[in-house]
Parts: C-alpha cells; structure tokens; sequence
C-alpha cells in the first residue's frame, strides 16, 4: 500500500570543464530524452540540463512517474558524459555521437539498461484535465492549526461554498507515504478534485499537508497511523470552531491508509458524523502487503517465478521485525539474511541499496501498519460508513470491502454501505489492468461516478 511518491528537490551543480572531442565548443545545455525500457512499461527519462556563467546544472525529470526536477551531478571527459542521480541511486553515462545524439546505458538498483538520449525542444506535459483551476465558484482559504496533543503546527486548505451556512464538512485523510494536501501522486490530485467537487456541492472540505510536508511540521517517518490519528482529530476540532460549518456534520473521507486511519478517529471521537472509506484496508498490514505483492506484481506482467521469490523476501523481512523490536538489531538480523551474510564485501553503491530497503520496513510506521490490525477498531465505530473499492485495485484489493462490512457489522453497527466500481483502480480511475504503471498514462484523476457516488451518500446520510 506504499504510495510511490517521494519530495523532490531542485539542486544544482557545477559541471566540470567540458573537454569532448565530438562536442568540445558545444553547449549542450537543454532538454535530453530517451526511452527506457523496463520489462513491464517503457519510460520516457529527460535530462534538463542548464548553463550559467558557464557552469553547467542538471535535473531529471520521469513523466510517466509523475517525478521532475530530480537533482543530479554532471561530469564530463573528453566525448563521455556522466549523470549521478543521488536521491533514487541511479547513475547516467554516455558518450556523444553528435552534438545532439548520446549513446549510454542507465544502472538502477543493479540493473543496466540501454538509454540513449537526443537533444529536444518540447517536453509533453502530462495532461489532467480534471485538476480545478481557478477563479473558483466557491470560497478557498489557506489554514492553520495546532495538534494539541503533538504541539505541531498543520497547515492546509479550507474550501467552503459561498455563502456558508452551518454546512456539513468532510476532512481528507491521505494514503501512507509523504503526502501533501492534494494528495499529488504521478501529476494527479485526487483530494483537489474531490475538493473541488464537494465544494460545488454545498459540502466544505479540509485538505492537509502531512507531517513534515508543505506547511505542517512534524517527521511522517517516526510517526505512526495512531500519530496521524491525533492530526485528524485536530482538524476535526478545527472545523467546529468554524461559524460556516454545522459542527454536527463533520466528517471524514481517507483513502488507502487514510481508511485506516479514519475509524481510529470515530472510533474515539463522537464528533465524526460519518466516514467514507476510499480503497481502505480491511486486514493486517501482512496480509495486505501480500496480497498487493501478488496482484500489482502479476499486473506489471512479472512471472510467477518472480512473483513468488519477491514474496519470499517479503516474509523474511517481516519474520525479523515482528520477532525483533529492537530497530538496530533488526536492521543487523536484515543486512545479514537479505544479503546471505555477504553484506561487509559488498560495494558502497550496493550497501546503500541493501540500507534503503531496509530503512523503508525498519520505520516506527511500517513497524505498527504490519501488525496493525483494523478490524478491532471498525468494530467500534458508531457512525455511517461508506467503503468503496476498484475491483482492480492491485494495492488494497477488492476483497476488503467484505472485510470492512463483516468487521464493522459485528459491533452491532448497521449503518455500513460498500461499493465496488468495475474495471477501476487504487486511485478509482477507469483502468485496463490495474497496475501502478497505467496511474500516470491516464488523464482521468478519478471517475465522476466516484465523486457522485460519494456525494449522494453524505448528503442523505446527514439528511436522516
């Protein structure tokens, strides 16, 4: 369920001097494109290069990954060029065939691929044509707040209809992974969206940056769903301090972990009035991480072989953190049986791999999503529930609509409504196969039928 997003930074470098044979008294500052071809999807790579006062910069853009302006490190000798980008542990090098052609291969977590890159004018923007622009036809202010609990600051947007009166409000609640109050992910803002049309509809909504993103403070990565928990609620008592807003009609809308953190809030607040559940988990984090591993997996076109022995790897992993709370001796158990005890001979390029897998499960949040276990909690929610799913959502599967209606029904709560959206994905997108991989080459942020689905649910859920 890890989204693939991650903060991308603009930092620039000075490129050494430029001695080619082949391009010598060439700038060969701009746009370099090439096509790299994964076994499951090609990718369009771009190198932007820029010059100033004679120095030369370098940032990395991957469209279809919705990524820009990754930074990078440029050196040339004589007719060879390399690229090192830090922040994904990828490395660039070529050689110049003309001025605007370079042959090169491209290394990525111990692959080498062909990528051979030509000088462009034009890069294609991705195209979303569901993202709001303004003037809006509704009211849109920039918020702040403070957790009392944390005593951090969180920072977001408030969208109301005009001339508000004590009108119901949702607030949003983002997936797992650093995540900014529209939810970006591959160019997408679904929660803008979402936002957008509530709004337009008489239902104001609150959107928030996550911890340590944007304008709130805070770390994501030592803080937990239970963490998040207390954002939510902060919010929540936010909206009722808010004369526009109908302090007995607040609720809340998470998708993905977001699911799962939004009955942790009803659960132990009576101010939620209701709850929507957008590809929310209805098992453990174990079993959800298995299942996604053999759906999204399949989905890319990975051979069973493949599809199995990931699995594997993912069950050594989890064996040593359920059984280890001790993070550094986890981390020493991890090191030695990832790499077979090989790890100190190892080169640093691939050290660095092993510790970035292993820093991604060693975290205070995976720790607690793995063993969490929701259904405890839906069990004690009070509210109206509505749980959607795509049934092709490789992420959190379908089956945990049924897992989320059984949970919830057991504590005695009728009020629970799901629905499954035919041929859609983790982000309710119109998709072929589900993989992460179409996220970005669709253009629809998510389907209307979703956000009306959504819509006429709250609206007769807060008329009973």
């Amino acid at each position: 369920m890890k989204r693939l997003l991650c903060p991308l930074f603009a930092l620039s470098f000075v490129l050494f001097p430029f001695t080619s044979t082949q391009a010598q008294n060439t700038d060969i500052s701009g746009n370099w494109s090439g096509m790299l071809e994964l076994p499951t999807v090609k990718l369009e790579v771009i190198f932007k290069i820029t010059e100033t006062d004679g120095e030369y910069e370098v940032k990395m853009d991957v469209p279809l990954q919705g990524a820009a302006n990754i930074e990078g490190q440029i050196t040339t000798e004589n007719d060879s060029i390399q690229m090192k980008i830090p922040r994904i542990l990828g490395m660039y090098t070529g050689k110049f065939t003309s001025a605007d052609y370079i042959e090169g291969k491209w290394q990525q977590s111990g692959l080498t691929l062909d990528l051979n890159l030509k000088r462009t004018k034009v890069i294609n923007e991705l195209k979303r044509p569901q993202t709001p622009e303004p003037p809006y036809p509704y009211l849109s202010e920039e918020v702040k707040y403070t957790n009392p609990k944390s005593g951090l600051k969180l920072a977001g947007t408030l969208t109301l209809p005009k001339d508000a009166q004590t009108c119901p409000a949702v607030v949003m609640i983002s997936g797992s992974g650093a995540q900014d109050r529209d939810e970006t992910i591959f160019g997408h803002k679904p929660f803008a969206v979402i936002a957008d049309y509530l709004t337009r509809q008489g239902i104001a909504v609150l959107r928030v940056d996550d911890r340590g993103i944007g304008g709130s403070e805070g770390n994501i990565s030592s803080s937990t769903s239970e963490d998040f928990a207390t954002d939510v609620l902060a919010g929540v008592d936010f909206l009722k301090t808010r004369k526009e807003i109908n302090p007995k009609e607040i609720g809340l809308i998470g998708h993905s972990e977001g699911g799962l953190i939004a009955p942790i809030v009803a659960a132990g607040s009576k101010d939620v009035a209701f709850i929507v559940l957008l590809a929310g988990p209805g098992e453990t984090g174990e079993q959800i991480l298995y299942e996604q591993n053999d759906l999204s997996l399949k989905a890319a076109g990975m051979p069973d072989y493949a599809i199995q022995q990931n699995k594997m790897v993912q069950k050594l992993m989890f064996d040593v953190l359920k059984n280890e709370s001790d993070p550094d001796k986890a981390a020493e158990q991890l090191r030695t049986k990832l790499t077979q005890g090989m790890y100190e001979g190892m080169s640093e390029e691939n050290k660095k791999l092993v510790d970035a897998k292993i820093n991604s499960v060693n975290s205070p949040w995976f720790r607690h999503f793995l063993t969490y276990n929701p259904k405890p909690t839906l069990a004690r929610v009070k509210c109206p529930v509505l749980a959607l799913n795509g049934n092709k959502d490789v992420q959190v599967p379908v089956s945990n609509l049924q897992e989320i209606y059984q949970a919830v029904t057991s504590g005695g709560n009728m009020q629970v409504d799901t629905l499954s959206f035919e041929n859609h994905n983790h982000l309710f997108q119109h998709c072929t196969s589900g993989a992460v991989a179409e996220y970005a080459q669709i253009e629809e942020t998510i389907d209307p039928g979703v956000l009306k689905s959504i819509r006429d649910w709250i609206l007769k859920t807060i008329s009973k």
